[in-house]
């Protein structure tokens, strides 16, 4: 899918994601994906916070799911397996949620309650 894309920051870390915003952007998400650039993710956006579970259907490639808060704070992160079927849930209701490289946020000391910074944060009321 060609998606539009959003920078992210955290901190001196830029991450170019695309959006999933729609109930097939989402659906799809990053299935049949072998590979993505370290400084690529895929941000899913949902209408209104909920608690949002995510597994690895058709996805080779193993990520980090970080469940995000509306002002952008990571409330958790999950690590998923590729191809599993498990669930990986927020901690409490969310309306966005962030796909890294599995490793990714470990590797620069990115960690529950971090706060990402991106127009998507400050718009949403």
């Amino acid at each position: 899918m060609d998606l539009e894309r959003m920078q992210i920051s955290i901190g001196m870390h830029q991450i170019s994601a695309q959006i999933a915003a729609t109930p097939l952007q989402r659906q799809i998400g990053l299935m049949s994906r072998k590979a993505m650039p370290q400084h690529e993710g895929m941000i899913f956006v949902f209408e209104q916070p909920a608690q949002q579970c995510f597994w690895m259907k058709n996805t080779p490639l193993p990520l980090t799911a970080a469940f995000l808060a509306d002002d952008g704070t990571i409330v958790n992160m999950a690590d998923m397996k590729p191809l599993a079927l498990d669930a990986h849930c927020s901690a409490k209701p969310v309306r966005y949620v962030l796909e890294m490289n599995q490793g990714w946020f470990k590797k620069k000391g990115i960690k529950a309650g971090t706060r990402l910074q991106g127009q998507i944060f400050q718009t949403t009321r």
